[in-house]
């Protein structure tokens, strides 16, 4: 390249911030907004009715939180920003040989709730990178302490000898193997080797999940490998020693695939448990893979994901590398934070597993105040600011070459044993892992209250989101598992506000009060469940009774109510259909809104508050990551709800459906035989419209459908007369 060209580039940036347009018109319009909000306060205050005044004042307190909710989730609208990466620059600035070393977490934790064979495609993706496989290492970190998962990744490494060098042949993608044979059917140019490889997968897959459906592995496949002897035949998922097995040695020369290339390191964690002691679920794992990648690859670099979030763009480690790397800003970046994708979402997404405010505005908004979001997957890591460092403007990264790597070049035995020291339960006694060191403990979603602190000790995080998406996994296929998600965030974030990691407290004078106020746009989830069971409720059986709740419609103050809801609401319509989604597609986000405020958010609520009180213990709940139910996968294919059970949840679902479809009844046949009361009613009229109209697929469920999915029928009649219950208790 020509000297001058060089230092030309040289001197270019990375990547580049830009700041989405209309601020100033987006702040005039919720300026408006909040002196409607205002003025409604100003009549419940100023219009308090002789007798019902805990009725009134219960609308009222939760008109004072939906307000302050909402002015809290403007501050992620008040500074969206957008990063471009110019990957370009960062080729032409740094050879292959000059890249920093990356390692690569991969965290499971329940072979039977997340199988096998879709770990080892999580896997597989990640070995196939597009990136000098000297300088890669992947590590699976095992919290279920399997010798199925093990089986499997020892297949894996032996199919990965094929899969690499035919990836990047033929430019492969995804390269999860389960999903791109899925999808692509063979190519003619190179039809006999696409056929080879996916009988070579197909094979492996069928060998894995031969083997998970007997529980365990055969003892002639034991004898093959030295690895199985670390399983103790009293071994168990909550009992059992450390266990380190370095599968792929990327140091090793004849460590090569098929073509004669070098593969990355691949390693197999399962960290020592033990009854009675402390193992702090996903964070302590996180930490076990921080001490023993120290001491195997030590990457300066770390990237981690979650079992089901396989690698979409084989590129994406250079993406992100182009904020690390940056001359002028990249010393002070911490992580680089990608959203969350998946690949099983269908048209309109019933269950709004992908809320896409959240990812292309809301983070990005955050991202603005410097307050990125930690989400626990497709997350790239400075390990300094991982392991606790605190920003001090000194930090770069080396890109080392092989030779100054391989200095001290100890065997895998050696490396093995020294790794497992690092795995035990007794190795954090005494230390600050867990507190200042690592991912936090302490907290169901340890991931925000980690980026939280890392930002807090001066690290600046950035928010990515690519076009083509970095990463995918698998969203939840039924209702159930989709609000058990939603519990334990809403609860675990909600456990952050109470805790001395606050962000108005912790955070205080350390991140920018925009980052404070987002931030609780999710640690609020929880008590935002209180005003929408309020709203749904209230509004409905006041309506039975004949209690105005609202100005009459001639009234001048009818109009701040008015415009309050139909402001906002219009607002998140036309940004949902801005940013791509499809009206339906909004519509539905809607309905899960208010199922997950009143059943998930109000769990969440009621089991903070017993744990405030010192009744309960912090506990983690791992979703399944597969549908064995064929026809259940049929049915969310083509859109309907699985309700299926006769849980708790469901019955708060079917009693606020029928509670508001028996007040709209009502309303609708007393009030318009009294046109002179008709205009006291119309908002709560409205309401209950809202509703019904919202909850129309419950009543599918409830009245018209007879597949398994549908409501059962002691929950319709459990629901029913919880509601008729609701409309017969007086109002004093």
């Amino acid at each position: 390249m020509n000297p001058n060209k060089k230092q030309e580039n040289d001197d270019l940036p990375l990547f580049e911030t830009k700041a989405a347009r209309g601020g100033a018109a987006h702040k005039l319009f919720c300026s408006t907004i909040i002196v409607g909000i205002i003025l409604t306060w100003v009549y419940r205050l100023t219009h308090i009715p002789e007798s019902r005044i805990h009725v009134w004042f219960s609308m009222f307190f939760s008109e004072v939180f939906f307000g302050l909710y909402w002015i809290i989730t403007q501050s992620a609208r008040w500074h969206v920003v957008s990063r471009h990466p110019f990957k370009n620059r960062l080729s032409l600035r740094y050879g292959e040989e000059e890249l920093p070393r990356v390692d690569i977490f991969v965290c499971t934790a329940d072979p039977v709730l997340e199988p096998p064979s879709l770990v080892v495609g999580t896997v597989l993706s990640a070995v196939s990178y597009n990136y000098p496989p000297e300088k890669l290492a992947v590590y699976l970190s095992d919290d279920g302490g399997s010798e199925l998962t093990f089986f499997a990744l020892l297949e894996a490494s032996r199919f990965s000898k094929h899969w690499v060098p035919f990836c990047k042949k033929y430019s492969v993608e995804p390269r999860s193997p389960r999903v791109y044979f899925s999808r692509c059917v063979g190519v003619n140019e190179f039809d006999q080797e696409w056929i080879s490889v996916k009988q070579l997968y197909e094979d492996m897959e069928s060998r894995i999940d031969s083997v998970a459906r007997k529980g365990c592995v055969p003892q002639e496949i034991k004898d093959r490998h030295k690895g199985f002897s670390e399983w103790e035949s009293n071994a168990t998922k909550q009992d059992h020693q450390s266990i380190v097995q370095i599968l792929i040695d990327g140091c090793d020369h004849e460590a090569i695939d098929i073509e004669g290339n070098k593969l990355p390191t691949l390693v197999y964690l399962s960290r020592e448990k033990k009854t009675g002691c402390a193992h702090n679920f996903k964070a302590g794992s996180m930490n076990a893979l921080l001490r023993v990648s120290a001491e195997i690859s030590n990457a300066p670099i770390i990237l981690n994901v979650d079992c089901d979030m396989y690698s979409n763009d084989p590129d994406s480690i250079r993406d992100a590398l182009c904020f690390f790397l940056d001359e002028k800003q990249g010393k002070q970046i911490s992580y680089v934070q990608y959203p969350q994708q998946y690949n099983n979402i269908i048209e309109n997404d019933i269950y709004a597993n992908i809320n896409l405010a959240i990812n292309q505005i809301e983070l990005s908004g955050l991202d603005g105040f410097g307050g990125t979001l930690y989400v626990g997957t497709g997350c790239f890591h400075r390990r300094e600011s991982l392991s606790g460092e605190k920003y001090s403007g000194i930090y770069t990264i080396e890109c080392l070459n092989d030779d100054e790597v391989n200095t001290k070049k100890r065997s895998v035995e050696e490396l093995e044993e020294a790794s497992k020291v690092l795995a035990n339960c007794s190795y954090e006694n005494g230390t600050l892992w867990g507190q200042e060191m690592g991912l936090v403990y302490g907290c169901p979603v340890e991931d925000i209250v980690t980026g939280l602190t890392i930002q807090c000790r001066g690290w600046s995080p950035v928010y990515y989101n690519p076009a083509k998406y970095a990463f995918e996994g698998v969203a939840p296929t039924t209702l159930d598992v989709s609000l058990i998600q939603f519990k334990r965030w809403s609860e675990g974030m909600f456990q952050i506000f109470f805790s001395k990691y606050c962000p108005f407290v912790y955070g205080h004078r350390k991140i920018e009060f925009g980052a404070q106020m987002g931030y609780c746009i999710y640690l609020l989830w929880a008590p935002i469940s209180l005003p929408t069971l309020c709203y749904v409720v209230v509004p409905a059986v006041s309506l039975v009774h004949g209690v105005p709740l609202f100005p009459q419609i001639s009234s001048p103050w009818f109009l701040p109510f008015a415009y309050v809801f139909g402001a906002k609401t219009a607002y998140t319509l036309v940004e949902a259909l801005i940013i791509g989604d499809t009206l339906k597609g909004w519509w539905n986000l809607q309905r899960m809104v208010v199922i997950r405020r009143t059943t998930s958010y109000f769990f969440a609520f009621v089991d903070t508050m017993i744990r405030q009180l010192g009744l309960s213990q912090t506990s983690f709940v791992v979703t399944s990551k597969s549908v064995d139910d064929h026809e259940a996968r049929d049915r969310y294919e083509k859109g309907l709800i699985e309700f299926g059970s006769s849980s708790v949840t469901t019955i708060i679902i079917a009693t606020v459906a029928l509670l508001n479809l028996v007040s709209l009844v009502c309303g609708l046949l007393t009030k318009l035989a009294f046109g002179d009361e008709f205009g006291k009613f119309v908002a709560q009229l409205a309401i209950c419209a809202v509703l019904v109209m919202l909850n129309l697929p419950i009543y599918e469920a409830i009245f018209l459908r007879s597949d398994k999915g549908k409501i059962p029928s002691s929950v319709a009649v459990k629901g029913f007369v919880v509601a008729s219950i609701l409309c017969l208790l007086p109002i004093y």
